[in-house]
């Protein structure tokens, strides 16, 4: 059974990548992952372009694991060489927008979920959700139906992890940054140039460093990534505008590090964060199904990428075939036996709990 839906899981990730599916129009994936839904008998729910499933035996007095991955791209980048919504395999490479990020994961969890679906007397429900909008974060995504999902213990985040476990992931908090400045004549004197005010904050983000640091996901990162001032080669501008992106480790919340920020630069500048939503995440080590695949010998550690992780407050666990490094790259694929390896790990460090 294993072997089949292996076979029919590369199948549906050959059509996926073949169906164009940006953030918020995912409609056309959602209506092909519910025809396997269909075709394997399974009932299913769908709002939106997100589609969640439960187990036959779905018993309400037990836990429920949640089984996620996305099934929205970002859209290709300028340097494909091949043709991004065409599916083919060359070397033992599925190539095409999509198949690394996460459409190896989705369908590896999707043939996981099937292959369990029937069976009676498990430990806990199960409850797989393919879901939208993740590559963007947007509103009708995994988060817009956490509040339908049953007894939730705690959730396998489908991204490439390549089948190693990511026991925590960094946080992100995006801050607008402004700093003010008097405009005038480049040609008559002015000490109050917003560029230059600029210079101290800049130096403040670049050195300042948080005292907590985690053992897994080490220290909080932040890095000036924009930069925007003035119009015009002779006139100085009346602000200067930075955009900050910060990797929140699991010591702090969101909040914790805005508030700091705030007490250091204020008088320097208004600073304005993007969003507070977007935690850092992690699952014991001592968790059931973090043993689980360490005894299958997978390796443990933290990431400082953002994936769906971010919108739960269950402890969640990022595990998925393919490579992180991989995603949103030019001629983006996954491996076949990556999808084919991911479908027997998944299943077997869930049996090992189940």
């Amino acid at each position: 059974m294993i072997t089949k839906l292996t076979q029919q899981a590369i199948e549906l990730l050959h059509q996926l990548i073949e169906t164009p599916s940006f953030s918020s129009e995912e409609d056309k994936t959602a209506t092909l992952i519910e025809n396997w839904f269909i075709k394997n008998e399974i009932p299913f729910t769908r709002e939106n372009n997100n589609i969640w499933a439960y187990n036959k035996y779905f018993d309400a007095s037990k836990q429920t694991i949640l089984l996620n991955s996305h099934h929205d791209t970002v859209k290709p980048n300028g340097n494909y060489t091949n043709d991004p919504f065409k599916a083919f395999v060359e070397d033992g490479k599925l190539f095409g927008l999509g198949s690394n990020d996460a459409g190896g994961c989705l369908v590896s969890l999707i043939a996981t979920f099937t292959y369990l679906y029937a069976k009676a007397d498990l430990k806990y429900n199960i409850v797989i959700v393919a879901s939208a909008e993740e590559e963007s974060s947007g509103p009708l995504g995994l988060k817009s139906v956490l509040k339908y999902l049953k007894n939730v213990e705690f959730g396998i985040i489908g991204e490439p992890t390549l089948m190693q476990l990511a026991v925590a992931e960094k946080g992100l908090l995006v801050l607008d940054v402004s700093v003010k400045g008097t405009a005038s004549h480049a040609a008559h004197p002015n000490e109050d140039n917003a560029i230059y005010n600029a210079i101290k904050v800049i130096q403040w983000f670049k050195t300042y460093e948080f005292e907590k640091s985690s053992s897994t996901l080490g220290n909080v990162k932040m890095t000036v990534t924009q930069i925007n001032a003035g119009k015009q080669h002779n006139v100085v501008p009346a602000s200067c505008n930075l955009v900050i992106d910060i990797r929140v480790n699991d010591k702090y919340r969101n909040k914790e590090i805005l508030e700091v920020i705030d007490k250091e630069l204020s008088q320097f500048a208004e600073i304005k964060p993007r969003s507070l939503h977007l935690g850092s995440s992690s699952i014991p080590i001592a968790h059931p199904i973090v043993q689980s695949g360490i005894a299958l010998g997978r390796s443990t550690y933290g990431s400082p990428t953002l994936s769906d992780q971010s919108v739960l407050s269950c402890p969640s666990l990022k595990l998925g075939p393919g490579d992180s490094t991989r995603s949103h790259s030019a001629d983006e694929f996954i491996y076949i036996e990556e999808i084919k390896e991911g479908i027997a790990l998944y299943i077997k460090i869930l049996e090992g709990i189940l």
